[in-house]
């Protein structure tokens, strides 16, 4: 059996008692999801990078908070990491900025495309008014949406790594859908007030 295949509780005990690829297996397992969450919520890299470094020394120094009979190794590590995310929200400004990177870390480029310069143009430009939207939402509405939609979470697993109900979860998904929608019509009908107001 592969080290990889084991259970998340096994792999964790054999890295407590200094098992270096049992460390590494949980890391590889859970650092490019906990990653895009971080990444998505705060738009920024070098938060990202830290709010995970973060999660994985709190899972090592005090093994004692993560409960199995609560949930899942994978739901506590973002429950870690959402806390983490929600403490540097409260004290940073938030930035606009959001490179895209790949789940492995890299510089994501957008592939070759067909298209005229001036369609690939209004395409990065959608796709960067779709980011600075979504990182405009409020925080708890940012969450849901980014569990869910971006990382295809079901309502019980964005639930888990909340700490919240169900209800909670689809309640802040509805309205985040709606504010990301509603901020999305307004950017999109922007040009034509502007161009209607020049007449």
């Amino acid at each position: 059996m592969k080290i990889l295949d084991e259970k998340p509780d096994a792999l964790l005990k054999r890295a407590l008692r200094g098992d270096e690829q049992a460390f590494l297996a949980l890391y590889q397992k859970h650092q490019s999801a906990l990653y895009r969450y971080a990444l998505r919520m705060t738009g920024s890299q070098w938060a990202a990078e830290e709010v995970v470094q973060e999660v994985f020394l709190v899972l090592i120094r005090e093994p004692q908070k993560y409960q199995p009979e609560r949930g899942e190794l994978g739901a506590f590590l973002y429950g870690v990491a959402r806390n983490r995310v929600m403490k540097h929200l409260e004290k940073t400004p938030r930035e606009l900025s959001l490179d895209v990177m790949n789940a492995d870390g890299s510089a994501w480029y957008e592939p070759e495309d067909p298209l005229t310069p001036m369609m690939i143009a209004e395409k990065r430009e959608r796709i960067e008014q779709v980011r600075a939207a979504v990182l405009g939402l409020p925080a708890e509405f940012r969450e849901a949406v980014v569990l869910c939609e971006l990382e295809e979470m079901s309502y019980e697993e964005a639930a888990s790594a909340c700490g919240c109900p169900i209800g909670t979860i689809r309640s802040r998904l509805h309205r985040g859908r709606a504010l990301l929608l509603a901020k999305l019509e307004l950017l999109r009908d922007a040009p034509r007030r502007a161009s209607a107001g020049a007449k």
